[in-house]
């Protein structure tokens, strides 16, 4: 770690005694699974707009001699943000610098961060639209002209001191990309959006990751854990531990069809990456309620969950696999959802102005 990197009582927005990573190393809570991460451009696999195009941002910045334009990820969880963060740094042979919006409250704490950054350094924040308004707005300043204006005092005798900063790259992630302000977003000179994973890429992904860790997996196993991943890699690999796990304690450590199949059935990973919760919500909705439509709150209810898992951790998923409608009138099961329960849906099940079942629009009875 440089000398020049302030204590953690002195950079509150800082996350831990690591936040200052070099090139090449990968902070996590083992070793291990850290080296799942992939360290270059090269070994990412998946994304390649986002790569291509990030690519030349950085070899043109390398060209130039200077450094790259600001950097904002976008995207759902798990897409690899974090990830590419670590590759730009190595990518640059700078030293990253890690925090969450979050953690920054106070001007203050951004500030004490900015003022230690070295020439060239790269600035990680992630979930930036969480951001304090004050750390907001000295960010504009610090992204445009390397400057920031610290306030000493209050009231009238309050006085502004300018002070420089080095030159860096400030790489934000975020979840909900509209939730930026936009003074803020306008200042980045290059914004990716990570879209979600084919299942061949996933099965890239896990061939990668079980040669890391050891594992013998078949590719018809990899391609079964694929396929219940969700599109993310995040969970895919989480997923790849748990059958590794079912495999080393219930047979010979071979994943093969039949392990993976069994290890996920144990976990209650259904073959469309349904969990537990997932089909508890479908299950109400259309048990209880006849398919919807229904209000999120009474939903909630019905599973004994919050209001808030439902609509950002089950419905989301459940609305992009075509299980579950949002309509004004509420959450509505589609026919793909009954059939998944192995229900028959009703004859007359339509929303709004679709026919679920055939996904044509219905005839106007006016006409």
């Amino acid at each position: 770690m440089p000398e020049d990197f302030p204590s953690e009582d002195a950079l509150p927005g800082a996350l831990d005694d690591q936040s200052a990573v070099t090139a090449g190393y990968l902070p996590s809570d083992g070793e291990i699974e850290a080296s799942l991460r992939p360290k270059s451009l090269e070994d990412f696999i998946g994304q390649p707009r986002v790569r291509e195009q990030l690519a030349l941002v950085l070899r043109g910045a390398t060209l130039r001699g200077g450094t790259p334009d600001h950097v904002l990820l976008s995207g759902p969880p798990g897409l690899g943000k974090t990830s590419m963060a670590m590759i730009i740094a190595g990518e640059l042979g700078s030293a990253l610098r890690l925090t969450s919006g979050p953690a920054l409250e106070r001007a203050g704490d951004l500030a004490a961060m900015l003022s230690n950054l070295v020439e060239g350094d790269v600035l990680f924040i992630d979930e930036i639209h969480r951001m304090a308004r004050p750390a907001e707005e000295m960010l504009y300043l610090a992204m445009e002209d390397f400057r920031v204006d610290v306030v000493v005092g209050k009231g009238p005798g309050a006085t502004s001191i300018p002070l420089d900063i080095a030159p860096f790259t400030l790489v934000g992630a975020t979840t909900r990309s509209g939730a930026l302000t936009g003074p803020l977003r306008d200042r980045f000179g290059f914004t990716g959006h990570m879209d979600f994973y084919e299942p061949d890429e996933l099965q890239r992904i896990l061939q990668r990751s079980a040669r890391i860790l050891g594992v013998p997996l078949d590719e018809d196993a990899a391609a079964q854990i694929a396929g219940r991943s969700r599109g993310t890699p995040r969970i895919a690999n989480r997923l790849l531990r748990r059958v590794r796990d079912y495999a080393e304690v219930k047979a010979d450590g071979i994943v093969t069809l039949e392990i993976a199949h069994a290890a996920l059935a144990v976990y209650d990973v259904d073959a469309l990456g349904l969990d537990r919760l997932d089909r508890a919500v479908l299950s109400a909705l259309i048990r209880s309620f006849n398919g919807g439509p229904v209000g999120v709150s009474t939903l909630a209810v019905a599973v004994g969950e919050e209001s808030a898992t439902v609509e950002e951790v089950c419905e989301p998923f459940l609305v992009r696999a075509g299980l579950v409608a949002r309509t004004p009138r509420g959450r509505v099961a589609t026919a793909a959802a009954w059939e998944h329960l192995g229900l028959v849906p009703p004859a007359d099940l339509v929303f709004g102005s679709i026919d679920v079942r055939s996904r044509e629009p219905i005839p106007d009875l006016h006409d």
